[in-house]
């Protein structure tokens, strides 16, 4: 399924099949699961996507030649010289390469990928279950871990990442409450049904203090909301690539030593960490599977805020 240009259907088209260079793996691709930062390429605001492009970065396949099962993140390649690297920061590497970005994804039957950047997939996942935890468990996890040690952490956004990261972090001890749009019954019904303690509308505040907050929706009126449902020396946590302005706010918000951060991409080793923490947890994946030529239809139901969980790609199914 490739994008042509911005704010256009994916075109479902046949191509050569990629070759590898040393150093890459060619996988037959198993499944793929549907990340809101595809649609933010969709829409045009990521801005310089190579195109035509094939989306997709939370790809679980078969390597091609020995039948290892791997799973290919966001992150798809850093020089391993800048500064940010040499700082233990590939994830903000000045030359980086993104998967379904700058390197054609998984919204294929075949991707190719640098081995470097590959993990190994759990074997108590299924393909399709398995798929989110590539972006939506790593970018969640990662946000998970710039909130500290704290008790008390709201989710704002209950969706693909909010629904991994609310079990991991019931699994640390913390207490989780999740914040849905206002009169989304079914999601907070959601949220809850994986022990988050409360949940509801993201317009109005916790039943009590935070200490920290993580937001997944790329919604900045939720910034001042978060900051006002947070303690002092609370942090509120951003964790999405795109999100619409923050509106000014009283610095009375801010003050208190409160901080306001986002996350990144992720390293390499977020991936090993959450996909080793993953099985013990058990985390599960709620996900919604569509085939490969109904990439399109699954974008939507994301943009509508359909999904329970995550759709994925069922990349050889037969529809």
């Amino acid at each position: 399924m490739v994008l042509d240009a911005p704010r256009t259907p994916l075109r479902l088209a046949d191509l050569p099949e990629p070759s590898s260079r040393p150093g890459e793996l060619l996988l037959r691709v198993s499944a793929c699961a549907v990340c809101r930062t595809d649609l933010h390429i969709v829409d045009g605001e990521l801005t310089r996507p190579k195109l035509p492009l094939v989306l997709g970065h939370q790809i679980v396949g078969e390597v091609v030649g020995d039948g290892r099962r791997v799973g290919i993140p966001w992150l798809g390649w850093t020089d391993g010289e800048c500064r940010y690297c040499r700082a233990g920061l590939e994830n903000l590497c000045e030359r980086v390469q993104f998967t379904g970005y700058d390197r054609d994804g998984g919204y294929a039957e075949y991707a190719v990928a640098d081995e470097r950047y590959c993990f190994g997939v759990p074997q108590s996942y299924s393909d399709l279950h398995a798929a989110p935890l590539l972006c939506a468990g790593l970018i969640g996890y990662r946000a998970l871990r710039f909130t500290g040690d704290v008790e008390r952490v709201g989710l704002y956004g209950f969706g693909s990442s909010a629904h991994i990261v609310a079990q991991v972090a019931r699994h640390q001890g913390r207490r989780v409450f999740a914040f849905t749009r206002d009169g989304d019954d079914d999601g907070q019904e959601f949220a809850r049904s994986l022990g988050v303690e409360w949940a509801g509308g993201s317009s109005g505040p916790p039943p009590e203090e935070l200490d920290a907050a993580i937001i997944f929706a790329p919604v900045g009126e939720l910034v001042p909301l978060a900051l006002r449902a947070v303690r002092k020396a609370g942090v509120v946590v951003c964790a999405g690539i795109h999100m619409s302005d923050i509106p000014t706010f009283p610095y009375d918000l801010l003050w208190g030593e409160r901080v306001v951060r986002s996350v990144a991409n992720l390293t390499r080793r977020d991936g090993e960490e959450l996909l080793s923490l993953a099985p013990k947890v058990p985390v599960r994946t709620e996900v919604e599977a569509f085939a490969l030529e109904d990439a399109n239809a699954a974008l939507e139901r994301l943009r509508e805020g359909q999904i329970r969980g995550t759709a994925v790609l069922d990349c050889h199914s037969n529809g």
